[in-house]
């Protein structure tokens, strides 16, 4: 790849290395990490690989102002941090998709034009679909005005887009809060509206492949899937194809609302979503206490035979990992390979490892996703 700013950015942690050389790097730690809980000569440990450039829907960037002593006037452009924590200003990034870098110059030109709009900006957040659906937020430190609003009405009609405007106890949405997204997984097509402020995968492509890598290590099923964090449905939805019931859970109420409409998007209808944390779905599912949200919902109902985790990067708590071990399969997607080996310390005491995967999300930093499959033994 690329890019003006390798080795100045902080972004690109692995700058100095061809994206085979960073991916092996990568691959060599994970091996080593793993290798007291895994015998790799057994289990070929899978690589899902990322483009090598313009691969993030998703990416947010400070706005900076200077002063152009030769055009007598402040200049404004996009800023990230370089390896001292300085302000580094830019003005294009490779790693964004095509859509967006074409997008990102033009916008800040319009900006540039108009003080209404530019006053007081603090950052930019794109938010992008491989149906070249874009939305961008603007966010300032001052209250926007109905001047604001009929100038970004304007932006959003003349680059057709969406945007969404925020400050301090305002959030503006000139027309819609979401992107509307269509992803091909083993030749089935399935509809997302992603939500502005919610979680999605940032690497379209490999989200793609690393929800084809769990469908095509699981077989089907006559039992029911119970998932914990199940975000926006982005595995509950294509997962649900593969079970008779799924229960999902999810703490926040902006993905509970992404998950239920995509749904009704993709006219599934085995799922149900219910808001609750990992711990008290535990103590539901244990009985250890009762929750009036589950007060339409009968755990009695289902026969698990599966549990699917995507934790955040602090792993599993003891409750819900001594959880997953009551489960026929687990099915674990990591975003933090230290805490998955903690946490597979205890889940190889009951279960044993089928398949291990490395989903090069983040290409070129030093972050990579992992999976792995277990069963009883």
């Amino acid at each position: 790849m690329q890019c003006d700013y390798f080795a100045s950015c902080a972004s690109c942690t692995l700058h100095n290395m061809t994206y085979d050389e960073q991916l092996t790097f990568k691959i060599d730690r994970e091996k080593d990490r793993f290798k007291d809980l895994i015998d790799f000569s057994k289990i070929p440990l899978d690589i899902i690989k990322s483009k090598e450039s313009n691969f993030r829907n998703r990416a947010e960037f400070r706005i900076w102002w200077e002063k152009d002593e030769s055009l007598q006037k402040d200049v404004l452009s996009y800023a990230m941090n370089d390896f001292n924590k300085n302000i580094l200003q830019i003005n294009s990034c490779s790693i964004v998709s095509p859509k967006i870098a074409k997008l990102m110059p033009k916008i800040l030109e319009e900006l540039q034009k108009n003080m209404i709009l530019s006053f007081r900006l603090f950052a930019i957040e794109f938010l992008s679909s491989s149906t070249d659906d874009i939305l961008i937020t603007l966010i300032y430190h001052k209250k926007l005005e109905d001047e604001w609003i009929s100038l970004a009405k304007t932006l959003e009609t003349k680059f057709n887009i969406k945007i969404i405007g925020r400050s301090k106890k305002q959030k503006i949405v000139l027309s819609k809060n979401y992107i509307e997204e269509n992803l091909n997984i083993e030749n089935k097509h399935f509809r997302f509206n992603y939500e502005e402020n919610g979680f999605t995968q940032p690497n379209t492509e490999v989200n793609i492949k690393m929800i084809e890598w769990v469908l095509k290590n699981i077989e089907e099923s006559n039992k029911d899937l119970c998932e914990l964090y199940c975000g926006g449905g982005n595995f509950t939805i294509p997962l649900s194809t593969k079970f008779q019931k799924v229960l999902a859970t999810e703490i926040s109420k902006t993905s509970i609302k992404s998950a239920l409409k995509n749904c009704e998007l993709n006219n599934i209808s085995n799922i149900e979503f219910i808001r609750m944390s990992a711990e008290d779905f535990v103590q539901a599912l244990n009985k250890v206490r009762k929750f009036n949200r589950l007060k339409d919902i009968n755990l009695d109902n289902y026969n698990f035979s599966t549990i699917f985790m995507d934790p955040p990067r602090s792993g599993l708590d003891d409750t819900t990992r001594n959880l997953a071990k009551d489960f026929e399969n687990i099915i674990y997607i990591s975003c933090n390979p230290e805490t998955l080996h903690r946490d597979l310390k205890e889940l190889i005491k009951t279960h044993k490892v089928l398949k291990f995967a490395l989903f090069d999300q983040f290409a070129y930093s030093n972050h990579i996703e992992s999976g792995i499959i277990l069963k009883r033994k």
